[in-house]
C-alpha cells in the first residue's frame, strides 16, 4: 500500500523547492485538480511555474495530514503570498501510488489567482 501520508509531504516539498519535475512521480498522468479545471501533469508544472515566477517568496508548510487508505486531507499553512498567512485545505485520491485527484479551498483565493494568470 502506497504511504499516502508522506505523499502529502512530497507533493509540497516538491512545490517548495521548485523541483516541478518530482511532480512526474507525484501525480498520474490524468491528474485532475477540480479547484483549477484542469487535467495532466504537464498542467501541474505549468502552475506551480506560474505560481512561482508571480510569488517567488510563495511557500506552504503542511500542519495536518488525515489519510483513510486511499484518500489523503491536509492543511497547510501559506505564506508568501501577497497580505497575510493563510489556510489551505486539501484533499485528494491516490491511484498507483500516485495523487490522481485534487480537491482544495482556502481563505484566499490563491487558486483564483493562478486560474486567471494560465
Amino acid at each position: 500500500m502506497t504511504d499516502t501520508r508522506s505523499l502529502a509531504y512530497r507533493m509540497h516539498e516538491a512545490f517548495n523547492s521548485r523541483n516541478f519535475d518530482a511532480a512526474d512521480d507525484i501525480f498520474t498522468p490524468d491528474f485532475f485538480s477540480h479547484p483549477l479545471q484542469r487535467s495532466g501533469v504537464e498542467h501541474v508544472k505549468e502552475v506551480w511555474n506560474i505560481a512561482a515566477q508571480k510569488f517567488p517568496e510563495m511557500r506552504t508548510v503542511v500542519e495536518d495530514v488525515v489519510t483513510d487508505g486511499e484518500r489523503v486531507a491536509l492543511r497547510a499553512t501559506v505564506s508568501g503570498f501577497p497580505g497575510e498567512e493563510f489556510t489551505m485545505l486539501e484533499m485528494f485520491r491516490v491511484a498507483d501510488g500516485r495523487i490522481a485527484e485534487l480537491w482544495g479551498v482556502s481563505n484566499q483565493s490563491v487558486a483564483n489567482t493562478v486560474r486567471d494568470t494560465v
